[in-house]
């Protein structure tokens, strides 16, 4: 199935970031999860991501296939001439974007907007580090903590939960007085500067605090699952960890997102998808970042069992606007190579197919979001 003329809704994805950050960040680093110099130096170019997304980039800029080529190109283009064209191969009809990423280093999401529509995520653990240098207690924190929410700003559609890299998916029901008792602890650990927010007693605290609010609005709430940097213990990045927060009747109402195909876990987000109503899937980084065969595996074991109702496209591009069009390109070409093998396999007729591409590229982002088509 060609489904290159579907516009798609990126569901999750960051900011560009700013060319002075952009001057000491090495265009390799943007294909790796990996941040050690030595990974990004001499092993990021051996991935088959990097092979296989050089010549892709080369092929849209109109220059030879080669590293060199490509960096004098982008230059030549500059940062908005780059953007335009990635964006528009890219075929985006919206992206919701998390700001909280390397927030002193990317661009503002203003500067997003000539180039496609935006939606903010308001990242949870950003915003806890951002507000507690102004609060005078911790009664006065949680106070600016949940007006941060409640009500939700007008371009906010959704939270995003970043607690499995800081202490894991395996949340615990934690009691006003002991995150009290760990606030001035945190508060002054940033010895003038924003504290990073890695207590865990807290970090459960905040994160039910702010579930409440969001099925009080019915706002979805996106967390992190599956592989990532080196910050997170991938063993507590197994979705089936939350399964105490999906059974509790009190989060009910806010839909929860399971980001990046909960890679390597993709069967047991897509168990969690079929038997919780309020659980939905996403593909990003695990497309475009896995090898084709692997993406496509990721796609099928997602599917296996999940309702097609609860997969939703998304990029989670950073950092470089290439990373916006390859997600774009292999989230059609992967999906599309699924539905087919599914058509041939009776899993689906050839018109359901069509229905399923336009509900997993915008469809189901659309309804789950409440966005207007403009």
């Amino acid at each position: 199935m060609d489904l290159m003329a579907i516009p798609v809704l990126d569901q999750h994805a960051h900011n560009l970031i700013m060319p002075e950050a952009a001057s000491r960040t090495p265009f390799r680093a943007a294909f790796t999860e990996g941040y050690d110099p030595d990974i990004i130096a001499h092993h990021a170019q051996h991935s088959l991501f990097y092979r296989r997304s050089l010549r892709e980039i080369a092929q849209l800029l109109g220059c030879e296939p080669n590293e060199q080529a490509v960096l004098a190109r982008r230059d030549e283009l500059g940062l908005e001439q780059l953007t335009a064209l990635c964006f528009n191969a890219a075929n985006m009809e919206g992206v919701l974007i998390d700001d909280g990423l390397m927030p002193d280093q990317i661009l503002p999401l203003d500067w997003h907007r000539p180039f496609v529509p935006v939606h903010r995520l308001l990242r949870l653990e950003t915003m806890a580090e951002e507000i507690v240098g102004e609060a005078e207690s911790f009664d006065d924190f949680l106070a600016r903590f949940r007006a941060g929410i409640d009500p939700p700003p007008a371009e906010m559609v959704g939270l995003k939960s970043i607690i499995a890299y800081r202490s894991g998916l395996d949340v615990r029901p934690t009691s006003l007085e002991d995150a009290r008792a760990k606030f001035d602890v945190w508060k002054s650990s940033g010895q003038g500067r924003r504290p990073r927010l890695v207590d865990k007693t807290l970090l459960d605290f905040l994160l039910m605090q702010a579930l409440e609010l969001a099925a009080r609005h019915e706002l979805p709430v996106q967390f992190h699952t599956g592989f990532g940097d080196p910050d997170l213990d991938l063993r507590l990045a197994n979705p089936l960890h939350l399964r105490p927060i999906l059974e509790d009747r009190r989060y009910r109402g806010a839909p929860i997102v399971l980001l990046h195909a909960s890679y390597p876990y993709m069967r047991d987000a897509g168990f969690l998808a079929s038997v919780y109503p309020q659980v939905y899937l996403d593909v990003g980084l695990a497309v475009p970042m896995l090898s084709v065969s692997g993406m496509g595996r990721a796609m099928r074991e997602l599917l296996e069992l999940a309702p097609i109702s609860k997969l939703m496209y998304s990029s989670d591009a950073h950092l470089i606007p290439e990373l916006y069009y390859l997600a774009a390109k292999w989230g059609r070409v992967v999906l599309g190579t699924v539905l087919e093998e599914a058509v041939r396999d009776s899993d689906l007729t050839a018109a359901e197919a069509d229905e399923v591409a336009e509900a997993v590229l915008r469809g189901n982002a659309r309804a789950l979001y409440r966005l207007s088509v403009s």
